[in-house]
């Protein structure tokens, strides 16, 4: 994509990886190149944010200096003081872009993007179905040609993001085991070749069985942690893709393919991610994963482009 030279751009977050990668996601759409900050809060505007107000310049861990950009991007709670401060500061020249809920009026941003599964809703706010990423074809083509080994796994291919423990969600051993013995039967059925990728929320245990279940050997490959992380060539080389219920970004991203996406279940729930689930079962995205892969059409999911055409269209951005 051309780079826009023109808008200046800056992403301020608390600097959670995923936070932050929704942002540059919508960034990255409009072309520009922004400027990523990490800005924490001082007392006693990290304890009472983003309820308290008045913030100053004395208000960020690190400073917000002119000049102030053409766009503001910002997510998660703590990044709400941010959006204020240079609003204000810019005389309203700054357009604001807030991304998932922020639990304040939505009035105090030129706009917002909620997932579905989240309550706030207004005249300028965007509800999307998934979370916006930096998923899109240029990366998946560059991704294959970076892990061209993947491409001699026998097809069909299924990527297996494995995420576990959350707030919502609990993984247990029985889970594990029988997730293994689903995945063996798909292999010897089918010849169905696996790329395997866990998280630290997995266990320990739960790691060990599944490192023991599927070695690499020539059907499957688990990356284990060390070297290059392989995550969007699986989604690239991938004819299907299963991913763990705890992980809204994981699934995202894999809907940012328009690959057929089975959601494998864990023991738990909680109202939000269970409304995600619903919705995006409901529209036809996604399906259970329950030991059988059939092949099914919908229209890939881009929500960080979604939002960047409202963007561009509020701020008359020609398209380059």
């Amino acid at each position: 994509m051309e780079k826009n030279t023109n808008i200046s751009c800056w992403v301020v977050t608390e600097g959670m990886a995923g936070t932050e990668n929704q942002c540059i996601g919508v960034a990255e759409c409009l072309g520009v190149v922004p400027r990523i900050i990490r800005s924490g809060l001082k007392q006693p505007w990290a304890t009472f944010s983003p309820w308290l107000g008045l913030e100053a310049a004395c208000t960020f861990q690190e400073k917000l200096e002119p000049p102030w950009p053409d766009l503001l991007i910002t997510s998660g709670r703590k990044a709400i003081a941010a959006a204020r401060y240079v609003k204000k500061q810019s005389a309203g020249k700054t357009f604001t872009l807030h991304l998932q809920d922020p639990r304040v009026s939505p009035d105090q941003f030129d706009l917002v993007a909620v997932p579905y599964h989240d309550p706030t809703r207004g005249g300028n706010v965007i509800v999307t179905s998934t979370a916006p990423n930096k998923i899109n074809g240029e990366k998946l083509a560059a991704a294959k040609k970076e892990f061209p080994q993947f491409g001699q796994l026998n097809s069909p291919r299924v990527a297996v993001m494995i995420g576990g423990k959350s707030k919502a969600y609990e993984m247990s051993r029985q889970t594990v085991e029988n997730l293994i013995g689903q995945l063996k039967t798909l292999q010897s059925d089918k010849n169905t070749s696996l790329m395997i990728t866990a998280s630290r929320r997995t266990g320990e245990e739960n790691m060990v069985l599944l490192k023991e279940a599927f070695p690499n050997d020539g059907q499957t490959y688990f990356w284990d942690g060390r070297g290059e992380n392989p995550y969007i060539a699986f989604l690239a080389w991938a004819d299907y893709i299963l991913v763990t219920a705890d992980s809204v970004s994981m699934v995202s991203d894999a809907l940012s393919t328009g690959k057929p996406t089975y959601i494998i279940p864990l023991e738990g729930g909680a109202k939000r991610i269970d409304l995600f689930h619903h919705h995006i079962l409901e529209r036809g995205y996604v399906r259970v994963f329950d030991g059988k892969l059939e092949p099914y059409e919908y229209q890939s999911v881009h929500e960080a482009q979604n939002i960047a055409d409202v963007v561009r269209n509020k701020m008359g951005i020609p398209h380059e």
